[in-house]
């Protein structure tokens, strides 16, 4: 007997007049279909188009044909989908599952305005270049890098996006706190040998609660595992009590954070 091996095919978010069907009758193919459930979330919570707030956008707007909400998009979920390097955008560009993620009503690129860019809906590496590595005292004045992100907004929207996907309060808080090694892979400034990890590496310092990252701040590894420790656990704790100031909060480390300065603050 012949299998019934046929599944519906699955109706997500349209994009503007398109329809977004995941089937499986052939035609493009893509391994990165799992990206249309994050776009889901985006559509529902928005985290993104917060995200976006924290940049400062510079850019002559007559000039530019990917908006900053379409580069932080294309950014972060070419994250989530693996594909952490700015190089590999010289490809996902082409990609239209990917414009349909970023929401661009036009995912083959047929309508660019310039000839060699058509076929190619998203931005390119140089492009996305300037959304992360533009200086802070960067103006509308400056030559390439105007889009200027604003670290200290970065670390408040975690705390904001943690709070937003509470319905009611959580019985309890507990704050990890964690250092680990990112290896370097060349030689940035700031480079120094750290002796437990063997290796040239930052030392960045994560705080979690449960699965959600609160604070992700890089650091040389030239320094303890709880520098500037306290600082952030005074921020994120300051900014839990406001929304609720009725739930205990525990710090959980191991015994690179065992320091007086952070016992006594508790």
């Amino acid at each position: 007997m012949p299998t019934q091996c046929n599944p519906a095919p699955f109706d997500f978010q349209d994009l503007g007049s398109r329809h977004v069907v995941a089937a499986f009758d052939g035609g493009q193919v893509t391994s990165d279909a799992g990206g249309l459930l994050l776009r889901e979330v985006e559509q529902h919570f928005r985290f993104l188009e917060q995200f976006a707030t924290c940049f400062t956008d510079q850019r002559d707007p007559e000039r530019v044909e990917h908006t900053l909400l379409e580069l932080v998009k294309q950014r972060v979920f070419g994250l989530c989908l693996g594909y952490e390097d700015l190089n590999d955008h010289d490809q996902l560009r082409l990609d239209p599952l990917l414009a349909v993620l970023v929401g661009k009503t036009d995912p083959l690129g047929a309508d660019r305005l310039q000839p060699r860019d058509r076929g190619k809906a998203l931005a390119g590496k140089s492009t996305l270049n300037r959304l992360e590595l533009t200086p802070v005292g960067a103006d509308a004045d400056s030559r390439y890098k105007k889009i200027v992100a604003h670290l200290g907004q970065m670390a408040d929207f975690l705390v904001t996006a943690f709070i937003q996907q509470h319905a009611v309060p959580p019985t309890r808080l507990v704050l990890d706190l964690d250092a680990t090694d990112d290896p370097w892979h060349g030689h940035q400034l700031g480079r120094f040998f750290h002796g437990y990890y063997d290796t040239y590496c930052y030392l960045p310092l994560y705080i979690f609660c449960g699965d959600h990252p609160l604070c992700a701040l890089l650091r040389p590894s030239d320094i303890e595992a709880a520098a500037g420790s306290l600082l952030q656990v005074q921020r994120l704790v300051t900014r839990l009590r406001q929304a609720w100031p009725d739930v205990p909060i525990v710090l959980r480390a191991d015994s690179g954070f065992c320091r007086d300065y952070l016992m006594r603050w508790c």
